[in-house]
């Protein structure tokens, strides 16, 4: 089969909701043509659907890296390490002996998603409870604000918005 074949049949697989035969597809593809960004990105969307984020950052790299003139292509990417930075922060907060060790990384990790990234809700969500972790609540604060202007409608944010306060007040008093 041609490289344009085995993309066909991943959309054919895409249609069926068979995400693993989409990849496995998509992998015969840049096997056969590993100079084409175009199927190095359609693989990377893929994988970042099925939720394998490290393979889905490597071939976004690599789109990036065949045609780094194309804004999808960078803006796929930094989303993709934004939502990496985001789980290791995740990975950091739930361990308790991780997060002792530096308890500020997870700010600086989830800092650095939301800039390569300003509109990854869960970034801010999330650099929320870590500034919260640290105990800076004007900071936490801060963050959900601007989640909260990305998603006005969301009243789970404004609850979450509410608890901050309430424990800034306790902070102040």
């Amino acid at each position: 089969m041609s490289p344009g074949d085995y993309v066909k049949e991943a959309y054919r697989c895409i249609l069926r909701s068979d995400f693993e035969e989409a990849i496995v597809c998509f992998e015969a593809a840049i096997a056969a043509d590993p100079n084409d960004p175009e199927v190095r990105y359609r693989c990377s969307i893929t994988y970042a659907r099925s939720g394998k984020l490290e393979k889905a950052a490597e071939h976004a790299r690599a789109a990036v890296k065949l045609d780094g003139a194309k804004p999808d292509y960078r803006l796929h990417l930094q989303h993709l390490q934004a939502m990496l930075h985001v789980q290791e922060a995740k990975r950091l907060l739930e361990e308790a002996i991780g997060y002792r060790s530096n308890p500020y990384r997870p700010v600086t990790l989830l800092k650095e998603a939301v800039k390569l990234d300003p509109l990854y809700g869960d970034a801010y969500v999330w650099l929320a409870i870590a500034y919260s972790r640290v105990n800076d609540p004007l900071a936490a604060i801060a963050a959900m604000k601007e989640v909260i202007l990305l998603h006005p409608d969301d009243e789970g944010l404004k609850e979450l918005m509410k608890d901050l306060q309430k424990s800034l007040q306790k902070y102040v008093q």
